[in-house]
């Protein structure tokens, strides 16, 4: 499946302080990773007109994904079995040194993910928490599906400072382009700004998402142990006010409200209650 150019364990060894000292955040993208004629058959079974696919319409996002393995093509399965086999793992924790990574079969907020003309996805920090499996998220790899990208249609992916006050870095979405990178409370990224497509061209990508029983003390901030995905204003973009307005509605829940009188310990005391029991 990965070219066969590339020896993983060497690669893996030779990376691992490039990726470490990654800015914002530990992070690495390699081009032609895998087999192309690989990803060219994944990419002609890359379907999302499908009854069972997940469609987000709202101010902070507004894309498509499909996630059930029975909805994915014979190419697309293969590849998303090895991404999560064991030859795969081994060279994300060498890459990475995050040990003992587990894959996520269920494909949680994963699998095949499109954004079409005008659709977007705010800067934010992924949700923390496997809801099923309660395991912490750890790593993310993303896969690029576009052939002949172009720079007017936008559509880049954004590392955005653990401040939030700049953009360190953007990648352009690129066919066979993979990025890799540590997910934290504070590993903000994103494609923000409205694709400028034509109609028959959509942003496609593979999202795979990787877990460990626990994480590192240091990157836990109170009252955050257990967090959904977190959408922040960057203030740089169209659409902030629908944004800020849609995101305290949210807030303003009943529950939510309630969370956020809990003092910081108790609410990770309580939630940790639940899931356990």
């Amino acid at each position: 499946m990965t070219n066969n150019k590339i020896n993983l364990e060497s690669f893996a060894k030779n990376h691992n302080p490039e990726y470490l000292i990654g800015k914002p955040y530990p992070h690495l993208v390699i081009d032609n990773f895998f087999e192309s004629h690989i990803l060219e058959k994944v990419y002609s079974e890359f379907n999302l007109n499908n009854e069972n696919n997940v469609i987000f319409n709202n101010p902070n996002e507004k894309k498509i994904t499909l996630n059930r393995w029975q909805d994915f093509g014979p190419n697309c399965t293969k590849f998303i079995n090895f991404l999560n086999n064991k030859t795969f793992i081994k060279f994300l924790e060498n890459l990475t040194g995050i040990k003992k990574l587990v894959p996520d079969n269920l494909l949680e907020g994963g699998g095949l993910h499109e954004i079409r003309k005008d659709g977007y996805l705010k800067i934010h920090a992924d949700f923390n928490k496997h809801s099923q499996t309660n395991l912490d998220r750890r790593l993310n790899v993303l896969i690029y599906l576009n052939k002949d990208w172009k720079n007017e249609w936008g559509g880049e992916f954004e590392m955005w400072s653990n401040d939030l006050k700049q953009c360190v870095k953007k990648i352009e979405p690129i066919f066979n382009r993979t990025v890799i990178f540590s997910t934290t409370s504070t590993s903000f990224h994103g494609h923000p700004v409205p694709l400028k497509t034509p109609d028959s061209i959509s942003r496609k990508s593979i999202a795979m998402y990787y877990y460990t029983d626990g994480r590192p003390k240091h990157e836990i901030q109170e009252g955050l142990k257990y967090h959904s995905t977190l959408f922040k204003n960057t203030g740089s973009h169209v659409n902030n006010r629908a944004m800020i307005l849609h995101n305290l509605k949210k807030r303003f829940k009943l529950k939510n409200i309630i969370k956020s009188l809990l003092p910081h310990k108790i609410l990770d005391q309580l939630i940790d209650k639940k899931r356990n029991n």
